[in-house]
């Protein structure tokens, strides 16, 4: 979870929810603690590699509504990827001497997409092995920048005075949460781990958990140290921004580092996770055969697929654009799956928790969309055509091709 969304969208959730950002960052990780309980609950009643698609193929069925929702998901990874690239672009730029370039980054953030896509393609595995010493340097670089900048925390940047209207706050979580929609890739290690039952409810609430914790004491930091014109003014690479004032260029450098290898290993471990989502989803019939196919044993024309519209969507929009875009399509999905866990629920307590998630993720992109429209009209209508053209494109294959889902693929229900 903590990857490479609060490197990525931090300076955005700021400009929005200005002093009250620890408030937006903590209303957002609520959704996520809420829909949690869902996954928790479907992970243990449907364990399989396949998570989320899973989980709406066994309540809903095969039809065009699950079929464009999955196809939403799969198109979400590829906004995901876009997202964790302009934020390797807007760091790397930072890094080099001069001022910031528009056409450098779109050099960056397309060599890095290119560059981890033939890794995967070339069955490299060293970024994969150096996961979990990544993802260890950057929570305690993080945690460092949170100890040493916290004494020269501002109150008044965050006093209530400093707060915008409810909905500017609303919106500012939810921009942000991009940065939390990790979670839900834990379901698909349902068949790796040993005794399911308690290991993936566990792993669900701890993530979720630590993650508020941190992301909130980063906002916290962040919002007390600088003001909102230098918010505004390194918005690419705030988090940077804010270590220099406690640890100098050193800190700046540090977060830096920490931001590149971080967001590389996202868009790895999203690009390698997003090929495989599409082989799922061409495997449930709701993408074309062709997605279907392995070469070397790897999902490679999903690969390729996604590689490409990656590229596409990280050059064509830009930053606030792609995260508005990301959140708003995993809080519909969010919302769906939500509704699942409701359908699934035997307990009125487990029904009632699963509905209050579902109506805070609808109510979440009410806010989003209400509150964006006046800034971002732009990235309202791309949310509206990324949402619709799933269910276009799921539609429109459906009737040329008369594909349904196998038998002998669909999950046995438990």
């Amino acid at each position: 979870m903590v990857g490479g969304g609060i490197f990525a969208v931090l300076g955005l959730s700021i400009e929005l929810a200005r002093g009250a950002a620890p408030i937006a960052f903590l209303i957002a990780g609520g959704v996520a603690l809420l829909t949690a309980t869902s996954y928790a609950r479907l992970s243990v009643a449907y364990p399989s590699r396949g998570g989320t698609v899973t989980f709406l193929n066994e309540t809903f069925g095969s039809g065009i509504f699950v079929g464009g929702l999955n196809v939403l998901l799969w198109l979400s990874y590829v906004v995901m990827i876009s997202l964790y690239a302009a934020a390797f672009a807007g760091y790397a730029d930072s890094l080099l001497p001069g001022p910031p370039s528009a056409v450098v980054d779109h050099l960056l953030l397309s060599g890095v997409i290119i560059v981890i896509a033939v890794l995967n393609i070339a069955r490299a595995s060293v970024v994969g092995r150096a996961e979990e010493w990544i993802v260890a340097a950057k929570v305690a670089i993080l945690l460092l920048v949170v100890a040493a900048a916290f004494h020269g925390v501002h109150p008044s940047h965050l006093s209530p005075h400093a707060w915008p209207d409810p909905l500017a706050i609303v919106g500012g979580g939810m921009v942000i949460f991009v940065a939390y929609e990790g979670f839900e890739l834990i379901s698909n290690a349902a068949e790796d781990v040993r005794n399911p039952r308690r290991t993936l409810p566990l792993a669900l609430y701890i993530s979720v958990g630590f993650t508020i914790a941190l992301y909130v004491l980063v906002s916290i930091v962040t919002v007390g140290t600088l003001t909102i014109t230098q918010v505004r003014g390194a918005s690419s690479y705030v988090l940077a921004v804010a270590a220099r004032p406690s640890l100098g260029q050193v800190g700046f450098v540090l977060v830096a580092v920490a931001a590149l290898l971080s967001t590389t290993s996202a868009i790895n471990a999203t690009l390698y996770g997003s090929a495989r989502l599409s082989w799922t989803i061409a495997r449930s019939g709701e993408l074309p055969e062709a997605f279907d196919k392995k070469v070397w044993d790897r999902p490679v024309e999903g690969l390729l697929v996604t590689t490409g519209l990656t590229l596409v969507v990280a050059n064509a929009f830009n930053l606030n654009s792609i995260a508005l875009t990301g959140s708003a399509a995993f809080l519909i999905i969010f919302a769906a799956v939500n509704i699942a866990a409701a359908r699934l629920a035997k307990r009125r307590t487990q029904r009632a928790l699963a509905v209050a998630a579902a109506v805070a993720c609808a109510a979440s992109l009410v806010a989003l969309i209400l509150e964006e429209r006046s800034r971002n009209l732009w990235g309202v209508v791309i949310v509206g055509g990324l949402v619709g053209g799933s269910f276009a494109m799921e539609a429109l294959y459906r009737k040329v091709t008369h594909r349904v889902i196998p038998a002998h693929i669909a999950t046995a229900r438990r």
